[in-house]
């Protein structure tokens, strides 16, 4: 094998770029066989044409004088430049990381306390429309037979309805209408109260039962006339309906109206008033005059729940209740 000190280099300097240093030569590898050996497995074999290696002369007897052997110096590992530090005008700020605190229980949110957006957040002002001008009149009228089949299919295209937020209020039953279908004398309210969501029937609670007294006092009996709200399902708290509420509703309504084809509608208080004429004014502005509704007169008057609130209008509601005696040509019921 080819032991001298360049070939050794060469190999050293081999295994360095193969990434081994931990190598050192304490003498030449023919005095340690174990190193002669090692240096035998991995030597290069030389071949015919390469020059001869020149061989080391015989002992004559006289010592050799040995070589100091070459240390193997370790090359020392090429330093990792430093970035210069940054300028503490362009160092990023120290993140801090807190410990996340116990989030708060959740809470229900309550829709009635919410503020209303304002401003740009605002949602847009839904316009009044007259019923007149939501739909136009039909062209064919239901026959009397069938006014009850069809009201019933109105109902039942309502369903279990879940059109607008009052289905999510709290609601227990939907208040469809009650009376005679065919009737000449429809009673158009606001909506219902606590009776008559546990009931299904418009007009029960207390102020039901003053609006049966003023439809005997006008000389006829609850189950002749047609009753109906503007909403459907009570809203909480009996607030006034939202305009999204009355507006998703009053289809249904409508469709009621030119079911029943009554001669008069009484629209009981301002929000009765307000969406059946497609306007918004006082009652003293609307009432004592009479209003056009899908063909119908429409006289408006005070809402049963305000007269129990304030008796003393109650002469002034039996005053327009008068006018639709006339219109009708009904009399009151002689008294006994």
């Amino acid at each position: 094998m080819d032991g001298s000190a360049e070939s050794l280099r060469g190999y050293l300097e081999y295994l360095r770029d193969l990434g081994i240093y931990d190598v050192y030569r304490t003498s030449d590898p023919s005095d340690d066989p174990a190193l002669a050996a090692w240096w035998k497995s991995v030597a290069t074999p030389v071949t015919a044409s390469a020059p001869a290696t020149p061989q080391r002369p015989a002992n004559s007897g006289s010592p050799s004088p040995q070589r100091p052997a070459a240390p193997v110096q370790r090359p020392a590992p090429t330093p990792t430049p430093q970035r210069p530090p940054m300028p503490s005008s362009n160092r990023a700020p120290d993140i801090v990381i807190t410990p996340p605190t116990a989030a708060a229980a959740p809470h229900a949110y309550d829709f009635d306390q919410a503020p209303a957006p304002t401003g740009q957040l605002a949602p847009p002002a839904m316009p009044l429309v007259s019923f007149n001008n939501l739909a136009p009149l039909p062209t064919e009228r239901v026959a009397p037979a069938n006014k009850l089949a069809a009201l019933q299919s109105v109902r039942d295209t309502i369903g279990d309805c879940t059109r607008c937020p009052l289905a999510y209020a709290g609601r227990h039953n939907i208040v469809f209408a009650d009376g005679d279908p065919n009737a000449e004398l429809m009673f158009v309210g606001e909506g219902p109260g606590a009776d008559e969501d546990a009931s299904g029937t418009p007009f029960v609670g207390k102020a039901g039962q003053l609006l049966n007294n003023m439809i005997n006092a006008m000389g006829l009996k609850r189950e002749h006339v047609y009753i109906a709200n503007v909403v459907k399902c009570r809203p909480p708290q009996n607030r006034t309906p939202e305009p999204k509420e009355a507006n998703t509703c009053s289809p249904f309504l409508l469709q009621q109206v030119d079911i029943v084809q009554p001669k008069v509608i009484v629209a009981l208080g301002a929000t009765a008033a307000t969406y059946l004429l497609g306007v918004k004014q006082s009652l003293a502005n609307l009432r004592g005059q009479w209003h056009d509704v899908r063909g119908a007169k429409c006289a408006v008057t005070y809402h049963p729940a305000f007269l129990l609130r304030d008796p003393r209008q109650k002469g002034e509601a039996w005053k327009d209740l008068q006018r639709v005696m006339v219109e009708l040509g009904l009399k009151p019921p002689a008294r006994s």
